[in-house]
């Protein structure tokens, strides 16, 4: 099979003008880690990139047929993204999540999760009022410990979140919490994740773009707990 390489100083392309997209490039550009530039349709500068895609889907045909001409690297960002059954001729990293000690733990869970299928398992979700999109990090974890996803709990009520959560105000714009719960009878083990602000996803996806910069990468989809589990992060 056809393997493609790329160089550690890599141009970077954000599509996506929303608020991932916007930090992501205001991020990038302030600590000048990449040169940068955001989507300009396929007459963005054809060199082999890294292209970051954090929009709503409109244009991923368009970033797909960029990417294949190009050799460049598509990193999706965005959670039920037609590129989980799609047919792709470039290496496609699905990011259900870019926080790295995040992904750790999914990675870990992945892996050992089904040791607790028999277990009353209870998952609880938080983010932003505002977060309308499938909770992808809570579904990950929901799959790997055999729960169904509709038995996710979500919550977006800020009192709740204060209160019961505990989530620093200045934070409640932006944050990511998760709470699994596992029991039997008297026995219990509880498991809390929190992501505040969006420093830590900028980070991530920087560490990601400089694993798939210095690796070789085959033209197909690939899970980014696919990288952790080979050491790359």
């Amino acid at each position: 099979m056809k393997r493609i390489c790329k160089e550690l100083c890599v141009q970077v392309i954000i599509v996506g003008s929303g608020k991932l997209g916007q930090e992501l490039f205001t991020s990038f550009k302030e600590k000048s880690v990449f040169p940068v530039l955001t989507w300009a349709g396929e007459n963005t500068h054809p060199f082999p990139s890294v292209v970051v895609h954090t929009g709503s889907g409109r244009e991923l045909d368009d970033v797909v047929r960029y990417c294949e001409s190009t050799r460049s690297i598509l990193l999706e960002l965005s959670t039920g993204s037609a590129l989980l059954a799609q047919q792709v001729a470039c290496p496609v990293v699905i990011c259900p999540n870019t926080n790295i000690l995040m992904l750790k733990f999914m990675a870990l869970l992945s892996q050992g999760g089904h040791h607790f299928k028999k277990y009353k398992i209870h998952i609880t979700e938080s983010h932003q009022a505002d977060k309308s999109s499938i909770p992808g990090t809570a579904v990950n974890l929901a799959e790997s410990l055999g729960v169904a996803p509709e038995k996710i709990q979500s919550v977006r009520d800020v009192d709740v979140q204060r209160n019961v959560l505990g989530i620093p105000q200045e934070y409640m714009s932006r944050h990511a919490y998760h709470r699994l719960v596992i029991e039997d009878g008297l026995s219990s083990i509880v498991l809390e994740t929190k992501v505040f602000g969006s420093m830590p996803y900028a980070d991530g996806v920087a560490q990601i773009i400089q694993a798939v910069s210095a690796n070789v990468l085959e033209p197909r989809r690939y899970n980014i707990l696919e990288l952790i589990e080979m050491g790359w992060l």
